[in-house]
């Protein structure tokens, strides 16, 4: 795709599950909203390149990362696609959405990916990365996961969550500040939607 292809230097491989990936979505997309029926035509763009601006501030390596509320497998399927290395479980409450997930995790014959119907707080195991796409605001969602994290660093920067959100939240974070960095995700891609749209990595 090439909203992709200009920011990342994909493999073969990559194309291709990147490729199979939009058009498994979308298929199911019609069936189940996995996103917004408008945004399907901008999946690449505000979905697929969205959850990859990830990839732009972290190398996972060998990591082991949850995306919590991954709804369609966002940011999830992505990264796992571009860390194949890493090990990644993606959870949602919604089944409908992760028995898309799951399907589409076969037809991608992804061996580095878990789909459950899970809550967060239902979830014992430690990694090394939290992972996900605004799913409430910030201080809920740290109450929520902040278990699921181990200290230390398994990737180039230090364990932690890493949380795509939009617009002003100076509010939310206020009580977090020492603990916040924010990057701009349009330091990394040009399209308009990125303005505003920013990635908040807590280290614990």
């Amino acid at each position: 795709m090439d909203c992709l292809e200009k920011y990342f230097n994909l493999t073969e491989n990559q194309k291709e599950l990147f490729t199979k990936f939009k058009d498994v979505f979308l298929w199911y997309n019609q069936r189940i909203n996995l996103i917004s029926r408008k945004d399907a035509d901008y999946l690449c763009v505000k979905h697929i390149l969205h959850s990859l601006s990830i990839a732009k501030f972290i190398d996972f390596k060998s990591a082991k990362i949850v995306d919590v509320g991954t709804g369609g497998g966002l940011p999830g399927i992505p990264l796992a696609i571009m860390f194949p290395e890493a090990e990644f479980f993606l959870i949602d409450s919604i089944a409908k959405k992760i028995s898309a997930v799951n399907d589409i995790i076969d037809k991608l014959e992804l061996k580095n990916v878990v789909a459950q119907q899970k809550r967060s707080p239902e979830i014992k195991q430690k990694f090394d990365y939290v992972v996900a796409r605004a799913v409430t605001n910030f201080p809920k969602f740290y109450q929520d996961v902040k278990h699921l994290v181990r200290r230390g660093q398994a990737g180039n920067r230090k364990n932690g969550i890493i949380y795509l959100k939009g617009g002003d939240f100076s509010e939310e974070i206020q009580h977090y500040k020492s603990n916040i960095k924010i990057v701009e995700i349009d330091d990394f891609f040009w399209e308009d939607f990125f303005i505003s749209k920013k990635i908040i990595h807590f280290i614990f």
